[in-house]
Parts: structure tokens; C-alpha cells; sequence
């Protein structure tokens, strides 16, 4: 009899597993990206337009005409010819194979927008197929991927030591590269259904799950850029192979451990094998992952860590690593986070800073580690629920994620500062293009944000048009939204199919509840009090209790038609932040909405750097064309100061006008700052 238990329980178990597995291991289920449409013309589809016209063909021609391509084929011809080998261009980096990767993820998303999108005159899924066709011509027989070897395996990329993962931890961004390839063919396999890509990706993890690990003969090593955790996880996910998951394990829990044997030579620490090993906060590998509880080093690094623990963690139910994300998490949004949700105070490491160091002018804020605050927050959310993580997440996105990008898709930003005097200028790419290749793949994966799904309930989280076909149970429901978010607070859901009782889990942003962020590193201190209303078919309903974690909650029978109005106050606010940052003592922030405003050249004739906003500012609304888009502005009175003839200081009444953030450095160089000077004792400190 025990035993018929114990085979039972097994059983069990894994059936249980296998479901879990299925949806990613948490709580709470993601909505595909394919059962997403985003309504053209909007503020999301305009941005999705520019991704499919502007990013990603300027993206292809970028891999092009930088040798991208060329690296797969020099790989091809050694491959069939050993005694070929070619010169590593100077310039390059170990990690160029990443951007083909990034770019087919960005097309395979728009792909479900624009099946139709063309590139050079043909279809853009012949062309991604085509791409695909020269990344696997130069995979090694074993599945090792990885040109800037390859090419020349005993002249390899200076970065990549003398032989496979010697300087995995430190350079060469072979894991990195396998992370971004996993991530990029799972979303072409989910996006058309075709596997020539996710092989690919299949050989190369078995290269590496054959090659790394604790078993004799393995290199015991880890990822010195992270992000192969979250790849391998939606390997395994993607295919049911339980090794993949097993690797992103062993890479999370070898981190930070040090072996009594390694030796301290003069070029660095290395085990008896002759493998490199950091240990390091740069690379977040100081100590174990388990025993971290501050966000620290390289800011992209982190962030892509700590979304895969929370990947691993859904997936093997370790408490453990949630408890660590917690912590880690409560550090980011109460010390180390940006108004605008980006996160790196120095560009030395592209790191975070100390506790409350969030300079401006130097503020780094990359692109890609807005992005990583992204995945990290989404992840949150589906572990734990709560909406705090999406008032975060939406607060980088708005913001942070998007000022990385142009209005129009061409042009680009690597830091992200929230001052400047006009140094800082986008660009049209970099030599080293993770940021730009992040962007291409990011925006056109916005789809997968919007909603949720638990049980009976449908979590909107994210509020632009667009139609959504979800399972909500049993019953199959399609779900239109509508609304001119985020320049203002009405939405609109439509039920146009599937009757049945169900639960629709409104999200009410923190903003609307008075909430900064997620904790009191920022502050309103305008006194105004906002509020929402939310109507079904004309008549105002209350929830059916307090909010539910942040949302507001209508479970009923639906039919056919039933529309939901949702309507939020949305107002200018004024922020201050705590005391203990420094850089933000006596300035203001100003947003509105999900949009954090600053204040730039070319609106205003006085020096914006140094204009002294009134005690108890009052706006008004304006519009402006920036980029060929219209953005709501905002005006308020304010203060200049200039020396007279007798030397004292006079002040001139001045119109200050406000832009978002996101939308500055269109119009040429010049002052540009988040941060207003309140506080006269500040403008005249020498």
C-alpha cells in the first residue's frame, strides 16, 4: 500500500509540475503576445508602426553592414575548411552575435502585427528565415555557438580566452550570447510556429549543458553577463526538457561560491583547470544569490539575474530565491530607483550606486537596464499579484524605456540622464549596439504586458487600444480596449464575445492612489487628492471589496456588449524626493499620469537649469509637435535671477514649459533638466 502511495504522489507531482511548467511555473499567467493586437494610431501603435518601418529594418541593415552576418559565414567556410580562418576585426565585441538574435526577436513579435511587413522588397518572415539560414551555417557539429571563436579558434576575440569558457565569467559572453539566442528563438517559434530557429538554440544549450557543470571533466563556471538564466528557462519551457532548467540552476546557485583550490595569480583568479572566476559585485557575484539583499554592480547584469531567479524560483517553487528577489527588490524602488524608472547612478560599471546616490547630469539610467527593470517587475507581479510591481514597471516603461528610443525609431539613447547641458545626443547606432538591438526587440513586445490571467480572473494591467482574445477559465472571451492613455484617464473595455462569469482585475496605478513608487523614496507634495470612477453599461459599481492588491475588482456574469468605463483623474502633480538624496534636495519633479516631465531649450528662453519654480505651482495644458507627434505639454510661472548694473540680484517672470521626458533631445542640443529648482537658497549657493 505504501508504495501504490508513494507511486501515486508521484504522479501526481509531476502532472501537477507539467501544468505549472506549462505557463511558466507562476501564479499568475501571461497573455501570448499572439493574442494581443495593439490598435494603430494610438501612442502604442504609433510606436510599434516606427518599430516595423524604422527599428528593425535599420536594425537588419546595421548587422549587415557591420559584419554581423559576415562572422556566421566566416564561421561556415572554417567550418568546411579548417585551414580558413579569418582575422577578428578590430573594434568588435564578443558579444556581436546577440544583435541578428535581438533583431529576429523584435521582427518575430511585429510579425503578429504586421503579418504582411515587407523588408527589401520582400516579405520580412522570408527574409528572418533567411538570416536564421546564415546564423546556422557557422554552429560547430556539437552545437557550440559562438563566431568570435570559430572564426579563428587559435586567434580567437581577444575576449574569449584559449579555449572554450576559460573567460566566460569575465569576457567572452559565450553564456550571453546562448541567453540571447534562447530568448530570441522561443519568441520566433511561439510567433510562426517554425523551428529552424529554436534548433538552433536547442544544439547550442545541449553544447552547453554537456560541457558546464559540477560532473568531472565539466568547466564549473557561470555567466559573467547574465541573461542565459532567463533564456534557458523558456528553453525548457518551450521544449519540456527538464536540463535546461537544471543548467539555469546550477548558474544561479555556483554564483558567488569560491573553491579553497582557486588560485590568485597576477592576471586574476583561477580554478586548478585554468578557468577564470570573478567574484565581484560588478557581476553580482560577491556572495551567493540566496544571501543578497541589495542591488549592486553592473545594472543590466542585475536586473537580467534577478528575473531569471524569479524564472527558476516559479519553476522549482524555491522560496529562497523569492525571498532574495524581495529583498533585493525593496532595496532597487525604496534607495536606488529613478523618477523616471531607470536605474544606474554611475557610469563607471554602468553600475548602481550607493543607497540614495541618484545623480542627475551623471545619472548612467541605460536603456537596457530600464528594460531589465521591466522583466523584473513583470515577474513580480505574475509571483506575487500585487499591483505595486506594475506601477513600477509602467513607470520605467513610460519613461525610462522609451526616452532610449526616438519618437520616430532611428535614433538612440545608451544612458538615459535627467539633466544635461547638451552633451548628451541620440544616435543612429553604436559600435557597441546592445542598446539600440535591446530596443528593437523590447517595443514591438509590449503586447505581452497588457494583460493576465488567474483562475477566473482577467488582470488588466496596462491600459492602451487594442483587441484581446484570452481563455478566462473555461470560457473563451474577446476583449476590446479603448482609450487615448496617457494623455488622458478614460479607457473603455468592450465585451465583444464570450458571455459567462468572470472577474475583470482593474488595475488603479499608484499615481491615481497618491503613490509615487512603491515605497517613500519619492513623494507628492502638492496636497491634491485624486480619484477614479468605473461604470458598467452606464451605472457606477463599487468593488466588491477593497482593492484586491491594488485593483478593483468586478466578478459578474458578462454577456455580449457589456462595456466597462474607466475613468481616472489625471492631473500635474508635484514630487519631491526623500531627503537623503542629495542631488534632488530643493528641486521639484513634475508628472502627470504614467509621464514624468522635464524641462528643455528649446520651449524656453531662460536657462532651465537654473529657473526657480513658485512655492505652490499651478499649470496649465498646452500641446506641441515634437517628432511629428503631438505631446501634451505644460505651462507654469517661474523665476530667472541675473545680476543688475549694482550688482544685486534681479528676478524676470518667466512662462516655463513643460514636455515628457521621453520625448526631449529631439530638437538639437541644449539644457534639459527633470529636477526644478524650488528652494532660492539653492539657486544662490555659489
Amino acid at each position: 500500500m505504501k508504495k501504490i502511495w508513494i507511486w501515486t504522489m508521484a504522479v501526481m507531482s509531476a502532472i501537477s509540475m507539467s501544468a505549472q511548467d506549462k505557463n511558466g511555473g507562476y501564479p499568475i499567467t501571461q497573455v501570448p503576445f499572439t493574442k494581443v493586437k495593439v490598435a494603430p494610431n494610438t501612442f502604442w501603435g504609433q510606436r510599434l508602426q516606427a518599430s516595423q518601418e524604422v527599428t528593425i529594418p535599420l536594425a537588419f541593415s546595421k548587422n549587415e553592414e557591420t559584419g554581423r552576418y559576415t562572422n556566421f559565414s566566416n564561421a561556415a567556410e572554417h567550418l568546411k575548411d579548417p585551414s580558413k580562418v579569418f582575422t577578428i576585426k578590430e573594434g568588435t565585441f564578443s558579444f556581436d552575435d546577440t544583435d541578428p538574435y535581438k533583431t529576429i526577436e523584435g521582427a518575430s513579435y511585429l510579425l503578429q502585427t504586421y503579418p504582411n511587413a515587407k523588408f527589401k522588397g520582400g516579405r520580412l518572415d522570408k527574409y528572418v528565415d533567411s538570416v536564421i539560414a546564415v546564423i546556422a551555417s557557422g554552429q560547430e557539429s556539437d552545437g557550440y555557438l559562438y563566431t568570435s571563436r570559430t572564426q579563428n579558434p587559435q586567434h580567437p576575440h581577444n575576449w574569449s580566452g584559449t579555449k572554450r569558457w576559460e573567460r566566460v565569467e569575465d569576457l567572452s559572453h559565450e553564456f550571453y550570447n546562448l541567453g540571447h539566442l534562447c530568448e530570441a528563438a522561443v519568441a520566433h517559434y511561439y510567433a510562426t510556429g517554425k523551428k529552424n530557429f529554436l534548433n538552433i538554440a536547442i544544439k547550442y544549450a545541449d553544447c552547453v549543458c554537456r560541457e558546464v557543470g559540477d560532473k568531472p571533466g565539466q568547466a564549473s563556471v557561470v555567466p559573467g553577463h547574465q541573461i542565459a538564466e532567463m533564456g534557458l528557462a523558456k528553453l525548457y519551457i518551450a521544449t519540456g526538457d527538464k536540463k535546461y532548467l537544471d543548467q539555469a540552476k546550477f548558474f544561479l546557485d555556483k554564483r558567488g561560491k569560491r573553491d579553497a583550490a582557486w588560485k590568485m595569480t597576477p592576471y586574476g583568479l583561477y580554478d586548478t583547470d585554468g578557468y577564470y572566476h570573478r567574484l565581484d559585485e560588478y557581476s553580482q557575484s560577491h556572495k551567493p544569490v540566496l544571501e543578497q539583499d541589495e542591488a549592486v554592480g553592473h545594472a543590466v547584469r542585475a536586473g537580467y539575474m534577478y528575473a531569471g531567479m524569479a524564472d527558476v524560483a516559479a519553476l522549482t517553487g524555491e522560496q529562497r530565491y523569492i525571498d532574495a528577489i524581495d529583498r533585493i527588490w525593496e532595496n532597487i524602488v525604496g534607495k536606488k530607483f529613478y523618477i523616471t524608472g531607470g536605474v544606474g547612478a554611475t557610469s563607471s560599471g554602468e553600475a548602481f550606486g550607493k543607497n540614495y546616490e541618484l545623480p542627475n547630469m551623471s545619472a548612467y539610467c541605460e536603456t537596457c537596464a530600464a528594460i531589465a527593470q521591466v522583466y523584473l517587475n513583470y515577474r513580480l507581479f505574475l509571483l506575487h499579484g500585487d499591483s505595486k510591481y506594475y506601477d513600477a514597471l509602467e513607470r520605467s516603461l513610460y519613461n525610462g524605456v522609451i526616452s532610449g528610443i526616438s519618437i520616430d525609431g532611428g535614433n538612440f539613447f545608451y544612458p538615459n540622464p535627467l539633466q544635461s547641458r547638451g552633451q548628451h545626443q541620440r544616435q543612429a547606432w553604436f559600435g557597441c549596439a546592445c542598446c539600440p538591438s535591446n530596443a528593437a526587440r523590447f517595443i514591438p513586445s509590449l503586447p505581452q504586458y497588457i494583460y493576465a490571467v488567474k483562475d477566473n480572473s482577467l488582470y488588466i494591467n496596462l491600459f492602451n487600444s487594442n483587441t484581446v482574445n484570452v481563455k478566462i477559465g473555461k470560457q473563451n472571451v474577446t476583449l476590446t480596449q479603448q482609450t487615448n492613455y496617457p494623455w488622458n484617464g478614460d479607457v473603455t473595455l468592450t465585451i465583444d464575445n464570450g458571455a459567462g462569469h468572470y472577474a475583470l482585475n482593474i488595475r488603479i496605478p499608484g499615481w491615481v492612489k497618491g503613490e509615487v513608487v512603491p515605497s517613500n523614496l519619492y513623494t507628492y507634495a502638492d496636497g491634491k487628492r485624486l480619484g477614479y470612477t468605473i461604470k458598467v453599461n452606464g451605472q457606477e459599481v463599487t468593488s466588491n471589496s477593497q482593492l484586491n492588491n491594488g485593483y478593483f475588482v468586478i466578478d459578474r456574469q458578462w454577456k455580449k456588449g457589456d462595456k466597462v468605463k474607466i475613468h481616472f483623474d489625471m492631473e500635474p502633480r508635484v514630487v519631491r524626493a526623500d531627503r537623503q538624496v542629495a542631488a534632488d534636495r530643493g528641486r521639484i519633479a513634475i508628472e502627470r499620469g504614467p509621464l514624468v516631465y522635464c524641462a528643455e531649450h528649446p520651449d524656453n528662453s531662460c536657462d532651465v537649469l537654473s529657473v526657480l519654480v513658485n512655492q505652490h505651482p499651478t499649470f496649465q495644458m498646452g500641446t506641441q509637435s515634437i517628432a511629428k507627434t503631438t505631446v501634451q505639454t505644460l505651462i507654469t510661472d517661474a523665476q530667472s535671477f541675473a545680476f543688475n548694473a549694482e550688482g544685486k540680484i534681479q528676478p524676470h517672470d518667466e512662462r516655463l514649459v513643460l514636455i515628457p521626458y521621453y520625448a526631449w533631445a529631439h530638437r538639437g542640443r541644449g539644457n534639459m533638466t527633470v529636477w526644478l529648482l524650488q528652494d532660492i537658497n539653492t539657486v544662490l549657493q555659489p
